[in-house]
């Protein structure tokens, strides 16, 4: 759990009633732009799936999901960490096409999230994913694509300071694309949380590349589940934010994994038990098809777009006594 003081004193833009009209506008706004820049179709999702398929996500692989027991089948249900995996299914048996693909609104309860500025445990994400082809496979698709996500969060960041000139901090779509090993080489005596904060300060929006293997140090700059991302071809969209004055995750994604990048993946992470689930046997049998694909935090970008200092400015969620405290001393209406 961490409190830090801001900088400057701090009032919100947006009133409590401004804030809520925004966010929903925010909402229909961004989703517009995202699916018709991706090619991407609405659809429904799952708030919890059988732990047996093997379609639950677990991040580091060290969280614990939320488990309870169905009445009716006496079976057990997890709430879902994400859905990295299910699209990538999903995908497969609605018999999308090539350069076609999916988003969902998806709501996660995370029990051992920190609670800070950045993270609750409620979780809400545009979780979406598209089928690609084996050329498409490199970086230079993952980059374009990036790109096209940050254009999609730039043109609503536009609109919004339109309809509320209130809003004042721009953000940059001249993202800049490094590589977890070149930031280690570049700061070599920082922590990777210091590394991104010390480059978004000069270049203010980028894709931290390459997210999930050992660097150089025999170190991680941080971790990924071994069965979705590919870890050569993945990273994390990060803008600079001036409220808070520190890098600002908005997107984790990737180009996911095939037979080749899920078999030695799975052999790094000493996960090589999951060959047996059916997912994984899917995967590793080709029958799955290629994605790329990723999470978009709605409170983060609504955090973002709309100049807040703590995510619950944006959603409700249960805080602590001591975080109840801190927002209330910095003038942080919390909702």
């Amino acid at each position: 759990m961490q409190y830090f003081t801001l900088t400057k004193e701090y009032k919100s833009t947006l009133s409590l009633y401004e804030t809520q009209t925004a966010i929903g506008m925010l909402k229909r706004c961004f989703e517009d732009y995202l699916s018709q820049r991706l090619n991407l179709k609405r659809v429904s999702a799952p708030l919890f799936v059988d732990p047996k398929t093997g379609l639950n996500d677990d991040l580091n692989g060290t969280e614990h999901p939320v488990e309870f027991e169905v009445a009716e089948t006496g079976e057990m249900a997890q709430v879902v960490h994400s859905l990295a995996k299910w699209k990538r299914m999903a995908l497969y048996q609605y018999g999308f096409p090539v350069g076609e693909g999916i988003y969902t609104n998806m709501n996660a309860i995370r029990k051992e999230e920190e609670m800070d500025r950045l993270h609750s445990i409620y979780v809400d994400q545009w979780d979406w994913e598209k089928i690609i082809d084996e050329q498409e496979r490199k970086i230079e698709y993952l980059k374009r694509t990036v790109q096209e996500i940050v254009n999609s969060i730039c043109d609503t960041k536009d609109f919004l300071m339109q309809t509320y000139p209130q809003l004042t901090k721009n953000l940059s779509r001249n993202i800049s694309f490094i590589t977890t090993q070149q930031l280690e080489d570049q700061y070599p005596m920082q922590t990777p949380k210091e590394r991104e904060n010390l480059y978004l300060k000069e270049h203010k929006s980028a894709f931290i590349m390459q997210i999930g293997d050992v660097l150089k140090s025999g170190l991680k700059h941080d971790g990924r589940a071994p069965d979705y991302d590919d870890w050569t071809l993945n990273g994390d969209i990060v803008f600079w934010n001036d409220i808070l004055e520190c890098a600002f995750e908005v997107s984790s994604m990737g180009i996911r994994v095939d037979e080749k990048a899920m078999s030695e993946q799975l052999e790094k992470a000493g996960c090589n038990d999951r060959k047996s689930l059916p997912f994984h046997r899917m995967l590793l049998n080709g029958e799955l098809p290629l994605t790329i694909g990723g999470g978009i935090g709605q409170s983060r970008l609504s955090m973002l777009l709309l100049e807040k200092a703590h995510i619950g400015e944006v959603q409700v969620s249960i805080w602590n006594k001591e975080t109840l405290q801190h927002c209330k001393k910095e003038n942080i209406p919390l909702l």
